[in-house]
């Protein structure tokens, strides 16, 4: 059995003020998504799935195409849009915020019928982390609520550039995930690493704290379980404007249930990504090294 690559790419029509500037950083023009396929062909996955929006769909199939990887892998699209809801639910009028990760998760209900990692498509994950969380989805198959995270350390994550929003995790001495509280504004200070609170004060984090970047590894009943936790959000939620439905909320309220575990899976890849406009030149200097040592 081979996993499968769900890659969260609705967003990047607005990140990128269209999908003709998905920027090219690497030396041959490669997309930082070029870099999480590869890996991921790599650690043996089989399939990805886009999540995108029809409206770029033609101009991101012509850019990402199974011909593109080299035919070395399956390639499925999936729709995330406003109106994708349960029955009985619909968008309330003027809202124009998407509904969220875990929404996007759910549009995949019906290409995804294996163990699955969860990426975001303009974050680079490093190939060790994915061979860590494909060796751990080839365990899980035909089990349920048995889930897996790559954590990073939270030094390895932030930009010099501006302060960052991390999911920080606390964990059990075994390795499973306990929650994951969301912490905004986290940046280096003359105190160290710090994190400002809905109140303006500010707080400490250590350096070693272990934060997500939504690379997550899920079984197929994650979606059954999610799509029935999203119809509560939208009895509390739906007619609200920015409200989202996001993979914290749903794995914390799985783990505080009991019904499911998930364990926290420890890489030696250092995360990077374009946060900052600024941020760019240090991602392609660090493609670049990387292919100068000729992992790509």
């Amino acid at each position: 059995m081979k996993p499968t690559l769900l890659v969260l790419a609705a967003g990047m029509g607005s990140r990128y003020g269209g999908l003709k500037q998905m920027d090219g950083v690497g030396p041959n023009g490669e997309i930082i998504m070029d870099y999480s396929i590869t890996d991921a062909i790599r650690a043996g996955f089989g399939k990805v799935v886009f999540v995108i929006r029809r409206s770029f769909e033609q101009e991101f199939k012509a850019k990402i195409n199974a011909e593109h990887f080299g035919n070395k892998i399956a390639v499925e699209y999936v729709f995330q849009e406003l109106d994708n809801l349960p029955q009985g639910f619909t968008v309330p009028e003027g809202r124009e915020k998407p509904w969220g990760t875990n929404h996007a998760i759910l549009m995949a209900k019906d290409a995804i019928h294996e163990p699955f990692a969860v990426i975001n498509a303009d974050d680079f994950y490093g190939a060790d982390a994915f061979k860590v969380i494909g060796d751990s989805l080839r365990s899980l198959e035909g089990g349920k609520g048995k889930y897996c995270m790559v954590g990073y350390r939270l030094e390895n994550t932030l930009s010099e550039n501006g302060t960052v929003s991390r999911g920080v995790c606390q964990t059990s001495n075994d390795g499973y995930l306990i929650g994951m509280t969301e912490r905004t504004s986290i940046g280096r200070t003359a105190n160290g690493i710090e994190y400002k609170d809905d109140d303006g004060s500010m707080y400490p984090l250590p350096a070693d704290a272990t934060v997500s970047m939504n690379l997550f590894g899920f079984t197929p009943d994650y979606f059954v379980e999610s799509e029935k936790l999203f119809v509560d959000f939208l009895k509390a939620h739906g007619s609200e404007m920015k409200s989202e439905y996001y993979i914290p909320f749903a794995v914390n309220t799985f783990l505080n249930s009991g019904y499911a575990t998930m364990r926290v899976l420890q890489t030696s890849a250092q995360w990077f990504g374009v946060t900052y406009k600024e941020d760019r030149p240090m991602v392609v200097e660090r493609l670049k090294r990387l292919h100068e040592e000729g992992v790509y």
